[in-house]
């Protein structure tokens, strides 16, 4: 009997994941949860294929508010209905519905973990690596704390969530860091979604290359997203000042983390782009100081 290729319906998901599955990667169980019924606000389309009353695989192209460039897709099919065509073809249909999105925007984008199925199909399909992304806790201690003074020198702060220079430092350095998949973040998007009362946000901390009062302004940021204070690592967003000269930024990031961990270990997203995140971080991984806390991941895209 020939494959059905139809639109998601509700329980689709429980039948998948009976056939599924435990997903291959954090990645695909995230994905997981972007099948939904097709909708115009916000616009998603999703495509279920049956086999003889059977749901088998199904696909999902959505739009990203922060990233306008590029739509986000994702395609999974059951292990033994693969190499027979199934993905390709949900691919072709998923470009024709994006075609046909209202914001006119026909590029996809994914994410996957190397060595898995999804990253061979993503490269036997054209899609090309944008971005890889990685987890890391760095332990505590890996850095000497650095000594801070009223001299006017550089100075660490604890800084309010809603501080309107912070959410300015925060829309800058995200900005300049997506530059690989441009961005549209304005001061209320960040604050909304990095640290507002929905983020999770819990705290801040600046670190300012000389005191406020005499025009410093911020040089590295951290924000936390842990609540409650355990041996665990913490859960913690750095970012710095773009503009400033690369050891400049290199120096800010390294005594913030070294003030991070000066008790407790911290979990970063490291992305590539993040150059002086990544001079600090990448010796630490390489003595053990820090460590993956999963397997990397890349974001890929067709155009």
């Amino acid at each position: 009997m020939a494959l059905e290729y139809r639109a998601w319906q509700e329980g689709d998901d429980l039948e998948l994941i009976q056939l599924w599955g435990g997903p291959e990667s954090a990645v695909a169980e995230q994905f997981r949860g972007s099948f939904r019924t097709p909708s115009d606000n916000p616009w998603n389309r999703c495509i279920t294929v049956v086999d003889q009353g059977v749901p088998v695989a199904a696909g999902c192209v959505y739009g990203a508010a922060l990233h306008p460039d590029r739509l986000w897709c994702y395609i999974e099919v059951a292990e033994d209905h693969r190499r027979a065509g199934i993905g390709s073809t949900l691919l072709t249909m998923l470009q024709h519905e994006a075609a046909a999105s209202p914001s006119g925007v026909t590029a996809l984008r994914s994410k996957v973990t190397p060595g898995t199925t999804g990253a061979a199909f993503a490269e036997a399909t054209g899609f090309s690596t944008l971005q890889r992304s990685r987890l890391v806790v760095v332990a505590p201690g890996a850095l000497a704390a650095p000594a801070f003074d009223d001299a006017g020198g550089p100075q660490l702060e604890e800084a309010a969530t809603g501080s309107v220079e912070l959410t300015r430092a925060l829309a800058s350095f995200y900005e300049t860091v997506h530059a690989w998949d441009r961005a549209d973040i304005t001061l209320g998007r960040a604050q909304q979604l990095f640290l507002g009362d929905a983020s999770g946000a819990g705290g801040a901390i600046v670190l300012r290359d000389k005191p406020k009062d005499d025009g410093g302004t911020i040089a590295a940021f951290a924000i936390s997203y842990t609540q409650a204070r355990t041996d665990d690592p913490a859960d913690v967003l750095l970012g710095y000042d773009t503009a400033l000269p690369p050891s400049e930024q290199q120096a800010a990031v390294a005594s913030m983390i070294a003030m991070l961990v000066h008790q407790y270990p911290i979990q970063l997203e490291l992305d590539d782009s993040m150059e002086a995140l990544a001079a600090v971080v990448e010796p630490l991984l390489a003595t053990g100081s820090a460590r993956l806390a999963a397997p990397e991941t890349l974001v890929v895209a067709n155009g």
